[in-house]
């Protein structure tokens, strides 16, 4: 049968991207392949070229990477090449010993070469080579990188929960969506897999530099032990020629070997930037003209004075000089071009003008002040990120709440104290704190295994314990258990739980309006004389601020509309409509409580308890005020002492009661046991099992 022409044209292209999956394990195979069957010289020179290229590739990617982790596969990569090259060591040992009597090119073109050539055929200088190549490999390289590995590895564990915990807090504040936080996540378990394999991959190039003595030694002994004892050669010949091989195969081998260890080293000691090593080098080093001119003005001293080589120190003076000339005329153009880009940004003040009522400003629903040094958050040209936190943190609560936040106007205050900020709602201050724009807060989350030096405060938010650090402290403190955020994080999660707690505040009639038509754009017919034929706007705005009052979202505002055009005719009181919404919602409100759990773990009244309170609130009009005052502390503090078990059991703090008593119950523990959500046995839903854990009053 005749394939599609199409399907004829892909074949060829999946083959070829399933080669690099097959060439792994085939490398594998041949590396244990040269180990167990000889190898005929022609193969072992192709063996033995091909392991000095891979070292150079992989060499020159871990120059040419940008991140360490860009090249996560380079712990692998390099204990199959060392696997390689002493699988290859052993070929080559078998073919020397058995045919090195014939003559130098017995063993292949490559060991023959590096013997003759490279060492011009003295085995005292090539012997004398090795072991210096021998000692910068292990002493000084593989040494160095194999400690830096281990640091890294350690540092980089230790920090892995504080980096996690502030994943975990940028996503509650609103700054960042699930996807990234799983990008980020995965992102820091690949950096700890990455460092923690290297600390591994270093011990095999270090077992591998040992090797490499072992199998030199072994090779010239037991080269003399054959070549006199099984094919009669002379003491001095079988020293010569054995010793000759040997050594070439040892340079064959060791100088792939000291590649691949320079770039592992390389690797352990990079930063994690988008930039390769060249641009890191080139930025780094030579932005700074001062230090070339004084470079320059040393190497033209050394180069005038007698006796000294002239031309190179003259040269090396020139030619520094010139790179300092280029970087000081580049600065100034640079300067050049901020100043005229500022004179042309300089507006002219405009004409003064009589007053009118434009010049009345409303009030605002959200406002933000900022000292004079916590200007730089604000402005983008500065790197500031305030305005974008804050975007994301109206974006976050938009969704949770169900209607749209509204902006936030951010203008600075001469009056502030410069590093202070105060957030407002509709011109009312509800937050104050300073923050260190420069600086990074470590919160205390509960556990840590030690203290940071800084500037001891508390976390504005939550109020938790907390230090205002540097930011060259940052990994110190993850690793000892602090969560560390920046300040504009700080003043963003602030901003947020300032906004979750006044949520009713936020929203109003234009709010629940625009509710309404995008709600009759996909069900007109429910939408349709809902206001004001049935039910007034206001009552509706009444009903939906108790919602979120009460800490329940307003995003399924079509039951929400159902309920209401319902129970409409019946009553027009909003703490009865709210009572009938809250009993339509019954699954949202026991979800955001309990999630999926199939049980709710529940505390509850003692009868004669409830009935008491039945029997207070009848007398007292229905109002939370009238319970009696000795009644009402032992109540509360009974209340906050099952709330703390339950907290303690990682559960929820649920009391269900009566309907009747559920409201003045709540209102009652809003501000006393905000942790604690009052419930009425109709607002459970039928499939949710109950579970009594305490019964208060007893």
């Amino acid at each position: 049968m005749k394939l599609p022409a199409a399907l004829a044209d892909k074949l060829p292209l999946s083959r070829l991207k399933s080669m690099p999956s097959v060439g792994a394990p085939i490398l594998v195979l041949a590396t244990l392949a040269m180990v167990i069957l000889p190898m005929p010289p022609i193969l072992l020179d192709m063996a033995f070229s091909f392991n000095i290229a891979l070292a150079m590739v992989v060499l020159l990617v871990t120059i040419y990477t940008r991140r360490p982790l860009d090249f996560a596969a380079f712990p692998t990569v390099l204990l199959i090449a060392t696997l390689l090259r002493l699988a290859l060591n052993v070929a080559s040992t078998r073919v020397v010993l058995l045919y090195g009597h014939e003559g130098s090119d017995a063993a292949g073109q490559v060991i023959d070469a590096f013997g003759s050539v490279v060492i011009g055929g003295n085995y005292a200088v090539g012997l004398v080579v090795f072991l210096i190549l021998m000692i910068i490999n292990f002493m000084v390289v593989t040494k160095g990188a194999g400690r830096i590995s281990e640091v890294s590895a350690r540092f980089t564990l230790d920090a892995l929960p504080g980096k996690q915990m502030a994943i975990d807090a940028d996503l509650n504040a609103g700054l960042i969506d699930q996807e990234q936080a799983r990008t980020r996540r995965g992102e820091v378990t690949k950096e700890a897999d990455f460092y923690g394999s290297m600390d591994g991959a270093s011990k095999f190039v270090k077992g591998d530099a040992i090797a490499g003595i072992l199998i030199l030694c072994i090779n010239i002994i037991g080269g003399l032990v054959i070549g006199m004892g099984q094919h009669g050669l002379a003491f001095g010949q079988a020293l010569e020629i054995y010793s000759l091989l040997t050594i070439g195969d040892g340079l064959v081998a060791q100088i792939p070997s000291l590649l691949l260890s320079i770039g592992a080293a390389m690797m352990v000691t990079r930063q994690n930037t988008d930039e390769d090593m060249g641009q890191q080098m080139y930025f780094q080093m030579f932005n700074n003209p001062q230090a070339l001119i004084i470079t320059g003005a040393i190497l033209f001293v050394m180069g005038i004075v007698p006796g000294m080589p002239h031309i190179p120190f003259l040269l090396l003076a020139l030619l520094i000089g010139a790179i300092a000339y280029w970087r000081v005329k580049k600065q100034k153009e640079a300067e050049l071009v901020e100043k005229e880009e500022a004179s042309t940004e300089l507006a002219t003040t405009p004409p003064s003008k009589e007053l009118s009522w434009d010049d009345v400003q409303p009030v605002d629903i959200i406002g933000l002040e900022v000292g004079y040094r916590l200007i730089p958050m604000v402005d983008k040209e500065q790197g500031g990120e305030l305005l974008e936190r804050v975007k994301g943190v109206r974006k976050k609560l938009s969704q949770d709440f169900g209607f749209l936040v509204p902006p936030v106007h951010i203008r600075d205050n001469l009056e502030l104290p410069p590093n202070s900020y105060r957030i407002s709602l509709m011109g009312v201050a509800c937050g104050e704190a300073n923050i260190h724009h420069n600086m990074e807060l470590a919160i205390n989350p509960g556990q840590v295994f030690g203290s940071i030096d800084g500037e001891v405060t508390t976390d504005p938010a939550f109020g938790l314990e907390a230090v205002w650090i540097m930011e060259s402290q940052r990994e110190h403190a993850q690793a000892l258990g602090y969560t560390v955020v920046d300040a504009a994080t700080v003043l963003a999660t602030h901003l947020s739980q300032i906004l979750t707690n006044s949520a009713a505040q936020l929203l109003g009639h234009e709010e629940v309006q625009n509710l309404l038509e995008m709600l009759g754009q996909s069900t007109p017919k429910l939408v349709e004389g809902f206001v004001p034929d049935q039910i007034s706007l206001g009552v509706v705005v009444k009903v939906m601020q108790n919602l979120l009052h009460e800490g329940i979202p307003i995003r399924d505002i079509r039951t929400i509309v159902q309920t209401l055009s319902e129970y409409a005719p019946k009553s027009q009181d909003p703490d009865i409509l709210t009572a009938a919404v809250r009993i339509s919602l019954k699954r949202l409100i026991v979800q955001e409580i309990n999630g999926i759990e199939p049980e709710l773990p529940v505390i509850t009244l003692v009868p004669e308890l409830e009935q008491i309170l039945h029997q207070t609130m009848q007398s007292a009009g229905g109002e939370s005020t009238g319970i009696e005052p000795g009644l009402a502390e032992r109540l509360q503090r009974s209340l906050t002492e099952a709330t703390q078990q339950q907290e303690l059991k990682g559960e929820p703090a649920v009391l269900l009661t009566s309907g009747v008593l559920r409201s003045t119950l709540a209102k009652f523990v809003k501000n006393t046991i905000p942790s604690l959500r009052v419930l009425s046995y109709q607002e459970v839903p039928d499939e949710k099992q109950i579970r009594i854990v305490n019964a208060v009053g007893n």
